[in-house]
């Protein structure tokens, strides 16, 4: 091999040589660093101010105070009243039927009529009965004639006393034949049993009735039963004489009052209810049997308590609860008023307000009207308006 050597060629090794970056690129990512900072930088510091501005504006811009109605809670006897469901009865009411089977040959009743007791109704024919009733009287008047001549020749001794005893029978069938041929036909006339109205007829003039055919129902509406159901538990509060106030669909808001007369013995195994009967006067005839009815016992009186409009009671799943007027002073000396959401337990409702069992005391302010806009501690300021009146027929509980 032959190797050539140059004397201008130093013998240093050869290598790559290194390139430098550009000055103009390194200053241009120097330039966007920059910028991004910035931006990232402004947007920081805009939120961080917003934020301050937001919250400096709610705290020195309060909305203004929500105008409501005020009531106060007062400590009162409510009346104590025990509520239940039932129906009328009345206390005199048949269907008038015949004892007997016969043709009808004549009705003498208007449906609809009011008739006195022993009033004719329907006559069914009873011709065969009132031969036999005739037949059975000349038999009686010829026995009569024999038992007088038997008597009169038994007393002179001219004849026997077998003579006198078997006119004596003859006299006494004949007369047993007239009381009964009597009874049949006053079964053949069917007479209302007392007074009251007369329903819808239901036979017709020629129709052969059989014995308990219905011919029309007589009602006596001058007194009715209110039947009703309490519970077991309430059954110790009720007795013989107290007075219940009954309400039908029919009349809204107006009371018929009754005295109860009388309280089943037994409770129901199945419902665990006792049955309650109480008698009404109906004078004016309005009420009907049958009417579903909405009946309350009036109890004894139990001790005060304290009571508040019943459109102050906020009634949710979290509880029921009222706003409480409060007064606070503020920083220049002036008193503003609050309304604070204070939970409550009510009772019964009576007459348009609400007992509070616990949660107020007597002389609290709540909030009557209004209370749908508030929160627990806003600003109210109280309406020149009254507390909402009582329903003038306020519901029953």
């Amino acid at each position: 091999m032959n190797i050539v050597t140059e004397p201008k060629i130093a013998g240093k090794p050869i290598v790559e040589a290194v390139h430098k970056r550009p000055a103009r690129t390194l200053r241009w990512f120097i330039v966007v660093g920059s910028l991004l900072a910035v931006l990232v930088g402004g947007l920081v510091g805009f939120n961080y101010f917003r934020s301050h501005m937001i919250a400096q504006f709610f705290a020195h811009n309060k909305p203004p105070p929500a105008t409501v109605t005020v009531s106060e809670a007062k400590s009162e006897v409510i009346p104590n009243l025990l509520t239940a469901v039932g129906d009328l009865a009345a206390v005199h009411q048949v269907n008038v039927t015949t004892d007997v089977s016969g043709r009808i040959t004549d009705i003498m009743f208007t449906p609809g009529a009011t008739v006195k007791a022993g009033a004719p109704l329907v006559q069914l024919f009873d011709g065969p009965d009132q031969g036999d009733l005739a037949s059975f009287k000349a038999q009686a008047i010829g026995a009569q004639a024999a038992l007088d001549r038997a008597k009169q020749l038994a007393a002179r001794q001219f004849g026997p006393q077998s003579t006198v005893d078997a006119a004596q029978a003859t006299y006494d069938t004949a007369m047993a034949g007239i009381a009964k041929t009597e009874a049949i036909i006053s079964q053949k006339l069917v007479r209302a049993p007392f007074d009251g109205e007369l329903g819808v007829r239901h036979v017709e003039v020629g129709q052969f009735l059989t014995a308990g055919t219905q011919i029309v129902t007589l009602t006596d509406l001058s007194q009715l039963y209110a039947n009703f159901t309490v519970t077991e538990k309430d059954s110790a509060q009720l007795k013989v004489g107290q007075t219940v106030r009954v309400r039908v669909d029919a009349y809204p808001g107006r009371n018929f009052e009754g005295k109860i007369n009388a309280i089943e013995p037994q409770i129901a195994t199945d419902t665990r209810n006792i049955h309650v009967q109480a008698t009404l006067d109906n004078p004016d005839h309005i009420l009907k049997p049958g009417m579903f009815t909405t009946t309350t016992v009036v109890l004894p009186d139990k001790p005060p308590v304290i009571t508040v409009p019943e459109t102050a009671v906020d009634y949710t799943l979290y509880g029921d609860s009222v706003y409480v007027i409060t007064e606070k002073k503020e920083d220049d000396g002036k008193t503003s008023l609050t309304a604070v959401r204070t939970f409550v337990r009510t009772g019964d409702r009576v007459e348009g307000r609400a007992e509070i069992l616990s949660g107020l005391k007597p002389g609290d302010r709540v909030v009557a009207v209004g209370q749908l806009k508030l929160q627990s501690g806003a600003a109210v300021v109280i309406s020149s308006d009254g507390p909402p009146p009582i329903p003038a027929n306020p519901p029953r509980y």
